[in-house]
């Protein structure tokens, strides 16, 4: 395994290039499975270990998935499946890996698929995925540790989430792009990433209205076939460069971003004293002398983000005055406050609430990685601290961000990646 080792205190400046989003791409590779002719071309693929895992699983259902990461673009071929069964030591990985159960059941209206792993920042249940799948006539099953689904029934429905679900909305998309009928999903995600798999689908031959909207309406069609796609710019890596601008003082330049998919970010960052300009693909932030405190709370997009909380929470450490952060998406995902403790920060957890004491500096320490984003947070923390810290398994940032430590390094951080012994 390999950590990072950051001598901190440094002000970035610079340009950096934004990558297609890890969180569009992933749910793209299980819609190309319900392509039952010609083949799937996604266009920039970062070489991301998420993205190598999605390519096994398909793999092992039967499709031919290769990645080019020279050119940086993934083909694949879903003409021939050979299975329905997805076993734990792929599914294990990641949460997202559930979507293949939404594609099954649409390609090959029968699924068994093992309850999925990913980041370990409390619970995460697919019960909305379960009881959306049974709404439409899937015979939902629980089997030893699978689901298992028969969808030789299924017809189109209506069905209502509970509460917004980025993954939930993904995996009834799936599926219903080729059930026969209208299928309505109210209080369906909004984010920009279920409205880029809606954009893929229906250029896969689908008819999906309203994505981007709590109505989303799906008709069914017979045959989807194989296309070329480029995923829109990932709005957590841009936020996660621009909150690193903020904290050091700098000034940073993200490139190649969707400035309207940052607005709950961005206006937070400006509360704290950061000018923020945006230009139609660009995005510059020009961080304070010391960033004033805020209230955060997480809320589905288009709120502030729960994938940025980590990051931002780092920042409320070292700004001017008393800050509080409430994450209502995930409510245990404060994992990497006890490691930002470590560092000198004054930290309070109570419940999905936590209170923040700005600290006037952070100091080098070493911590370690517990999902993708909490290690970003500790990336940036350490960034910001004077002397040096270690950032211990790094391979989960690795999931969600590649060479994050090479574009920092161009900004002028002092950060290097070395083996952990």
């Amino acid at each position: 395994m390999d950590k990072f080792v950051i001598n901190g205190g440094r002000r970035l400046s610079g340009s950096v290039t934004i990558a297609p989003a890890k969180n569009a791409i992933l749910p793209q590779i299980c819609a190309a499975l319900l392509a039952d002719s010609g083949r799937t071309t996604l266009l920039d693929v970062p070489d991301l270990a998420d993205v190598r895992t999605s390519i096994n699983v398909v793999n092992h259902i039967g499709a031919q998935a290769g990645y080019d990461p020279g050119q940086r673009t993934l083909t694949i071929d879903a003409t021939q499946l050979t299975t329905h069964e997805v076993p734990y030591d792929l599914m294990r990985r990641m949460r997202a890996s559930f979507l293949v159960l939404g594609a099954l059941l649409g390609r090959m209206r029968k699924a068994r698929v093992s309850l999925p792993g990913g980041c370990a920042f409390g619970p995460r249940p697919v019960d909305l995925h379960i009881k959306g799948f049974t709404t439409m006539g899937a015979k939902c099953t629980d089997d030893h540790g699978y689901i298992k689904c028969d969808g030789s029934r299924m017809k189109a429905a209506t069905f209502v989430f509970d509460r917004p679900t980025h993954t939930g909305t993904e995996n009834l998309m799936l599926a219903a792009a080729t059930i026969p009928g209208e299928t309505v999903l109210v209080n369906a995600g909004c984010d920009p990433e279920i409205t880029d798999l809606a954009d893929m689908l229906n250029n896969m031959g689908a008819k999906i209205q309203g994505a981007g909207t709590a109505t989303m309406r799906i008709t069914g069609v017979k045959k989807l076939k194989g296309v070329e796609h480029r995923a829109i710019p990932d709005r957590l890596e841009a936020g996660t460069f621009l909150l690193a601008g903020a904290m050091t003082k700098g000034t940073v330049e993200t490139r190649s971003v969707e400035p309207r998919h940052l607005e709950a970010v961005t206006a937070k960052l400006i509360e704290m004293g950061a000018k923020v300009t945006t230009t139609k693909k660009r995005m510059t932030i020009k961080g304070p002398a010391r960033l004033y405190p805020a209230q955060i709370a997480t809320f589905p997009y288009p709120g502030f983000p729960t994938d940025l909380q980590p990051a931002i929470l780092s920042a409320l450490t070292i700004a001017d005055g008393p800050s509080q952060v409430v994450d209502t998406v995930f409510p245990n995902r404060y994992s990497h406050s006890m490691e930002l403790v470590r560092m000198g920060a004054d930290i309070n957890v109570t419940g999905n609430e936590v209170r923040i004491a700005g600290v006037p500096a952070l100091r080098g320490a070493a911590v370690m990685a517990s999902d993708i984003r909490a290690g970003a947070g500790l990336v940036l923390a350490a960034l910001a601290a004077e002397g040096e810290s270690t950032i211990r398994r790094v391979y989960h940032i690795d999931r969600g961000y590649q060479g994050l430590e090479t574009k920092l390094a161009q900004l002028g951080a002092d950060i290097s990646r070395v083996e952990d012994d």
